[in-house]
């Protein structure tokens, strides 16, 4: 393809990408550099007729209004906001580091920073959920390509109810049935013979709860995909393997899998991208007490009557760079084996 012709055909996504990726991105960095304006308190005396007078505090909202003028995004902060104890808590980890009971004490200590227990249960999600997904979803696919051709639209439809439901609803959804009186909660306490069991008060049964409903919404795209691959497996190579003696577990192994990898590696992606950003499960759940993620952060810091828009924005550029460093690994296996077949 000429240059001209290349250029003028991605033009209109180069477009879309600098406007609603690139911008935003430098926007909320800047951002993060400032923290809103301290209040400005005035002494005010209120005089009664006959009860005297008081003096109280108040904010001065004419002052406040021309120093928002004056400087709208707030005060500098430099990198201030990174390092304070909402975020990396540099000097807060320092001390722990430097006076502590041993190696339990410090993970517990570091674990209950705010920041470190979002990361903890975001990290978590994202290397629990993601793998379980694709392996049900490509158990899903295996099945129901076996399937007569009558029975596999039912059977597709139901397996991707999970994915069609909107997520906060499918999440609202299970948390009213895993409530005590919901079929999944009742159920549990009667196996258990426990009636005081609650999987909302324990933080390891709310984890498994939100792992759980993960692994429930990201199973139907790694179906769709590996399902949509299977069509594309060579059947003479698989008439060979059966001719040849090859049992089902060995032909899905030698001959389905490797041929399946490149899409397993996008599934990966994107289900690494989009797990990294949990948030609806910890809201429908109502979850906060037990587990936070970096999506619910940023959450919590604008929707208050005080937004703070640079912990936001500080919260957000971690955000980012901890999606870059996950994908990584994949990105750079990707890139040696584009490289491999281009050689």
């Amino acid at each position: 393809m000429p240059h001209k012709t290349f250029f003028a055909f991605i033009l209109p996504s180069l477009i879309a990408m600098v406007l609603f990726i690139a911008l935003p991105i430098v926007s909320v960095v800047v951002q993060s550099f400032y923290v809103e304006h301290g209040r400005i308190l005035v002494e005010v005396e209120s005089c009664q007729p006959f009860g005297g007078c008081t003096k109280e505090t108040r904010v001065d909202t004419a002052a406040m209004a021309a120093l928002k003028a004056e400087q709208p995004m707030g005060q500098f902060n430099g990198l201030g906001t990174y390092l304070n104890r909402g975020h990396l808590a540099v000097n807060e980890i320092g001390a722990i580091l430097a006076s502590n009971n041993g190696f339990g004490d410090v993970v517990t200590r570091i674990y209950n920073l705010p920041f470190y227990k979002a990361l903890s249960f975001t990290l978590v999600f994202c290397f629990v959920v993601t793998p379980l997904a694709m392996a049900l979803g490509f158990a899903i696919a295996l099945a129901v390509n076996t399937l007569p051709k009558v029975t596999k639209g039912p059977v597709i439809f139901f397996s991707l109810l999970p994915m069609i439901i909107t997520p906060l609803i499918g999440s609202l959804i299970l948390y009213w049935m895993i409530q005590p009186n919901g079929i999944i909660g009742a159920s549990l306490r009667h196996l258990f013979n426990d009636p005081t069991l609650s999987l909302r008060q324990s933080p390891t049964l709310t984890w498994f709860s939100l792992l759980f409903y993960g692994v429930w919404t990201n199973a139907p795209f790694s179906f769709v995909v590996f399902y949509a691959g299977l069509q594309t497996v060579p059947a003479d190579t698989l008439e060979s393997a059966m001719i040849d003696g090859a049992s089902r577990w060995e032909r899905i192994r030698y001959i389905v899998i490797p041929h399946l990898a490149p899409l397993a590696t996008f599934v990966a992606l994107v289900q690494l991208m989009d797990n990294f950003r949990v948030f609806e499960p910890i809201v429908g759940f109502s979850a906060e007490a037990n587990a936070t993620s970096l999506s619910w952060m940023i959450f919590n810091d604008l929707a208050g009557d005080a937004q703070l828009f640079g912990s936001a924005g500080a919260t957000s550029v971690l955000t980012i760079i901890g999606v870059v460093i996950l994908l990584m690994p994949v990105l750079i296996r990707t890139w040696r084996e584009f490289n491999h077949k281009v050689v």
